[in-house]
């Protein structure tokens, strides 16, 4: 339920549109041609899974390790004041969440 994208590669495409949404197809399309554009996609089925309850260990530890690559890629760090990581949050407009 979580997808990475950068370093000239993804690992969703514009085929997976309804996981990704349409920014996210897109980027997704722009890492496997290779154009700098380091990401992590957390899918929706996630974010409503998280609502309804806690996500699994398994996908908490999924989440951070996608994290720590995304900051290897970029060179900076999430939290960090002097080298911060800018994320920019999107809803999953398609799908209707509670909370």
């Amino acid at each position: 339920m979580v997808y990475s994208f950068g370093e000239g590669r993804a690992d969703g495409s514009a085929a997976m549109r309804d996981i990704l949404g349409g920014k996210g197809a897109g980027l997704a399309e722009m890492a496997n041609l290779g154009l700098p554009s380091p990401g992590v996609h957390i899918s929706a089925k996630l974010c409503i899974t998280y609502l309804d309850r806690a996500p699994s260990r398994r996908s908490r530890e999924e989440v951070d390790r996608q994290l720590k690559q995304l900051e290897r890629a970029s060179k900076k760090r999430f939290g960090d004041a002097g080298n911060p990581l800018l994320v920019s949050v999107r809803s999953g407009a398609r799908y209707r969440c509670r909370g």
